[in-house]
């Protein structure tokens, strides 16, 4: 019984093994920052957030959100649908009493392309951005930090923005 119970052992060994080698995800490849993609999607967030979110322009968000959208803040709950987001966008980060803007953490952002069978479909996106306000008479000052990981799909040959996520805010104050 103990003979069976070892050939048992050793072929479920086997088995494991063979099968942690044929499943196992292999890990992602980073897109360096010379890469078209990685120059895209930098550029299309500057775009984003220098641009839309810093400068009021709604354009930005109009052009490079997908219709499928849907945005999860660990603060705020979640946005789904391009229109109710773009909406949140002009009643709110518009409509502060204070002028808001988003800075992207130099050296944060990393980028890492999704493709099926070889043909590029998406990336993800990952970095930190810090938040700052400008209130009338006084000096801007940093308000909060915090992480973000955005999926861009690649839809007829252009980039759309489907999923946000900012998360890990902390209060500079």
């Amino acid at each position: 019984m103990s003979r069976r119970l070892g050939k048992f052992a050793s072929v479920s060994a086997m088995f494991v093994l063979i099968w942690i080698a044929v499943c196992s995800p292999s890990h992602a490849q980073q897109a360096s920052p010379e890469s078209d993609v990685y120059a895209v999607l930098k550029a299309d967030d500057s775009r984003l957030f220098d641009v839309g979110f810093n400068g009021h322009d709604i354009r930005p968000f109009e052009e490079l959100i997908d219709d499928d959208f849907e945005f999860y803040h660990d603060k705020g709950g979640a946005t789904l649908g391009k229109a109710a987001f773009l909406e949140s966008i002009k009643n709110g980060i518009f409509n502060l009493s204070y002028k808001a803007r988003r800075e992207l953490t130099p050296g944060s952002l990393k980028v890492y392309p999704l493709e099926k069978n070889g043909v590029l479909y998406g990336a993800i996106q990952m970095g930190e951005h810090r938040f700052y306000a400008l209130e009338p008479g006084k000096p801007e000052y940093q308000t909060s930090h915090a992480l973000f990981t955005h999926l861009w799909l690649l839809k007829d040959g252009k980039w759309k923005l489907a999923r946000a996520l900012s998360y890990d805010h902390e209060s500079s104050k």
